[in-house]
């Protein structure tokens, strides 16, 4: 990835550049899901954690859409929730109390993906939570987890993300938070966008089909095996790159032509 000019400047003022990468990336995802309909006001969020032993992770500013966030205006913090660094904007508490509780258990979780989207947040709302009647649903078969609400996430209830945590499990990749949202990890921010992507559309197609009040075609145990296979071959990209790197880059391309300030 080209350096762009502000870029050059964080890193020759002492910026490491492999964080500055990272925060191109994280601050891209969020134009990202801004443009796919995923803004909540200013309430939704995504974090990043950072190479090393500090336990270091970015989050999206309290106060901006993500449509505005840039590279820049990332604030780092850490497993406490202290800022590191100087920030002139505040950090979103309750992003702090679910993704701390993500990236401390999780060493695979570098990546920790946030929403609150229509359709998120319908399916969280129903008992049977997702179903597997549809090509992205049947790719979670057997791998979404669900944690019951407990009211608005914050400090005043720190002690849920320890219950966050066990409810993620130690190998699932996408959750359900029950009458809230959507969360997703990955390993980079490609791999956390592909499964929130897939995982945001089963639930959009899950709400049209119950709008349609038709019976649901349930299909075989032996397609429901193979679908997972399939999802799991593309998100890994079939080999080229890491997984959702093929899907995420042509996203970024996309950002790159429409307003490439996410860079700054």
């Amino acid at each position: 990835m080209e350096m762009t000019d502000p870029g050059r400047r964080w890193v020759d003022e002492g910026l490491d550049p492999v964080e500055w990468a990272l925060r191109v990336e994280l601050a891209c995802l969020f134009r990202i899901n801004a443009h796919l309909g995923w803004e909540d006001s200013i309430n939704t969020h995504s974090t990043m954690r950072l190479p090393g032993d500090d336990h270091h992770f970015l989050i999206n500013p309290f106060g901006l859409r993500l449509g505005e966030v840039k590279a820049s205006d990332l604030i780092k913090i850490d497993l406490d929730g202290n800022v590191i660094g100087p920030s002139k904007h505040p950090v979103n508490r309750a992003g702090y109390v679910i993704h701390s509780a993500i990236h401390m258990q999780r060493q695979d979780a570098r990546c920790v993906i946030h929403t609150h989207t229509l359709s998120g947040m319908a399916v969280a709302a129903t008992v049977e939570g997702l179903q597997e009647h549809n090509l992205f649903g049947l790719g979670f078969h057997d791998r979404i987890s669900y944690h019951e609400f407990e009211g608005a996430s914050g400090d005043h209830n720190i002690s849920e993300r320890a219950r966050l945590a066990e409810s993620l499990g130690s190998s699932n990749k996408a959750m359900i938070l029950r009458n809230h949202g959507l969360l997703t990890v990955g390993e980079s921010v490609a791999e956390a966008f592909v499964w929130m992507y897939r995982l945001d559309r089963a639930c959009q197609v899950q709400v049209l089909v119950q709008g349609a009040a038709g019976q649901f075609v349930t299909p075989s145990p032996q397609a429901a095996d193979f679908t997972v296979k399939g999802t799991q071959d593309f998100i890994d990209g079939f080999g080229a790159g890491g997984p959702g790197e093929l899907e995420f880059s042509a996203f970024m391309r996309l950002m790159n032509e429409l307003d490439p300030s996410f860079n700054d």
